[in-house]
């Protein structure tokens, strides 16, 4: 059986980079001893999401970029979850801070559109449902981090809210293969399809 040529209208397609923040991804932020950048690394996420989003752009596909961000001390902050309780011990993604910017080389550019959150999903709490649904989108491609966290919330709801889901393998990382294998394979098997960066950009193309 031949296997199935996808194709993405651009026209009623997004993009999402997600939570690929220094405190998140990078060496020296307030995450890195869990191996998060050892994995960024690993997957090369920073360059096969730079490149899919200048693909993406090119084609007047909308790059939207999720940050979390909380205030100094966190106020306001629910901590009924380890990972928020983490976040607030960890002082990490604080507004203004180094760890709280976007790593080197997935900086938005212009027509960009930034998004702030400070659940997982990236929906909850936020403007991406209306923005999506004013641009036109039906067709949502979400890279960024964590893969079995923040991206499995954001696409699960995606699919609820009646979004087709593609989640970049390469675009996505996690702590380890491990985590990454649990959040593609199984987590999010059924919500929608998982596809290179490259594989996304040539199905944008066709």
């Amino acid at each position: 059986m031949a296997k199935e040529v996808l194709r993405v209208n651009p026209s009623s397609a997004a993009m999402i980079i997600q939570d690929l923040q220094n405190d998140v991804i990078s060496e020296g932020g307030a995450f890195a001893d869990s191996g998060a950048p050892k994995h960024a690394a690993s997957q090369n996420i920073v360059a096969n999401v730079a490149g899919l989003a200048k693909a993406a752009r090119a084609l007047g596909v909308p790059v939207i970029h999720i940050h979390y961000i909380v205030e100094p001390g966190a106020p306001g902050l629910k901590l009924n979850a380890p990972l928020f309780q983490g976040l607030k011990e960890a002082k990490a993604v604080v507004r203004g801070s180094w760890g709280a910017a976007p790593v080197a080389g997935l900086e938005p550019q212009q027509g960009d559109t930034v998004i702030e959150k400070m659940r997982m999903n990236g929906f909850f709490g936020t403007k991406l449902d209306s923005l999506l649904r004013g641009f036109g989108a039906e067709t949502l491609i979400i890279t960024g981090a964590w893969t079995n966290m923040s991206i499995e919330h954001t696409a699960r709801h995606a699919a609820d809210a009646g979004y087709e889901v593609i989640v970049a393998s390469d675009g996505t990382s996690t702590v380890n293969d491990d985590w990454q294998r649990a959040g593609l394979n199984y987590a999010l098997t059924n919500v929608g399809r998982t596809l290179t960066c490259a594989e996304i950009a040539a199905a944008l193309r066709r």
